[in-house]
């Protein structure tokens, strides 16, 4: 399935947590992107014990779950009235369910209250590491809003010459244009252990390769300012500092070099506790 024929943003609601950032993020980017949206509360299924009847307690869930998409739909309209919207309240495990869902999505737009590395596998509402890592189509993490008060407004994307860095410079050349602002196209290179500095000749492969990879794009989008820059030392690091000041931070999932690691990335994994602003991540396609 294409992006074009992915005519539809899904939201992940959790009626128990404040979920207006992510909802503003996910009907401005409907709203820019002529997208419906799709609000949707996941209920997980009944423990399966012999001494506790759960169905009360299920229903309960259920109710709150419609309760909370109810006033999500409503105030998603009084934003954008032009944006469509469906609510559903679903069964089932909710990472599953909504990488289920993100297979005929545009993007996927969650929540984040920036759990601590023990609280993400211990906590049952984090969604972030388990959407990220299956999803089929850009994750959208939310856990600080865009810094739209910064002149001139700009995004950044991580670029290191894997498949999924490609698709995420292509989605940040997107983004950059609908939103008029300008693209900080970043790679990093990181030193050997007991080196401080790159060679010179090892930067200017890298500003070569980096110049290369966006050049087809820019071409694509001559009214996007961009912006090439070459960073030493932790790609962490690197790109949460350029992207403190930034509407988003775009980078691929399951990349190579300095974006491998754990099943989300290691460069992924860590801008989601770091950045202070949205981090849109994206698979290769």
């Amino acid at each position: 399935m294409t992006n074009t024929d992915r005519r539809e943003i899904v939201i992940g609601i959790d009626p128990v947590k404040d979920w207006h950032m992510a909802l503003a993020w996910a009907v401005d980017e409907a709203h820019r992107r002529r997208l419906a949206l799709r609000l949707v509360v996941v209920v997980p299924p009944q423990h399966d014990t012999q001494h506790v009847d759960d169905l009360p307690h299920q229903m309960e869930l259920e109710r709150a779950g419609a309760d909370a998409l109810e006033e999500a739909a409503s105030w998603s309209h009084a934003r954008w009235s032009d944006v469509g919207t469906t609510v559903s309240v679903l069964g089932g495990h909710p990472g599953p369910t909504l990488a289920h869902l993100s297979g005929k999505a545009c993007m996927v737009v969650l929540g984040s209250r920036h759990l601590n590395r023990a609280e993400e596998f211990l906590s049952a509402g984090s969604l972030v590491l388990p959407v990220a890592a299956q999803a089929h189509c850009p994750v959208v993490v939310v856990g600080d809003a865009e810094h739209i008060t910064q002149e001139p407004q700009y995004l950044v994307v991580g670029v290191d010459g894997s498949e999924s860095s490609k698709a995420a410079l292509a989605l940040a050349f997107e983004e950059a244009d609908l939103r008029g602002c300008t693209l900080r196209a970043i790679a990093v290179w990181q030193p050997p252990v007991f080196s401080l500095h790159g060679s010179d000749a090892t930067l200017r492969a890298e500003r070569r390769l980096l110049s290369e990879t966006a050049a087809g794009w820019a071409e694509e989008y001559p009214d996007v300012r961009l912006h090439h820059e070459v960073l030493t030392g932790s790609p962490v690091e690197a790109l949460a500092e350029a992207a403190e000041h930034a509407l988003a931070v775009v980078v691929g999932r399951r990349g190579q070099g300095g974006y491998s690691g754990m099943r989300v990335g290691s460069v992924v994994h860590g801008l989601l506790h770091r950045a202070h602003c949205p981090v849109i991540t994206v698979p290769a396609v």
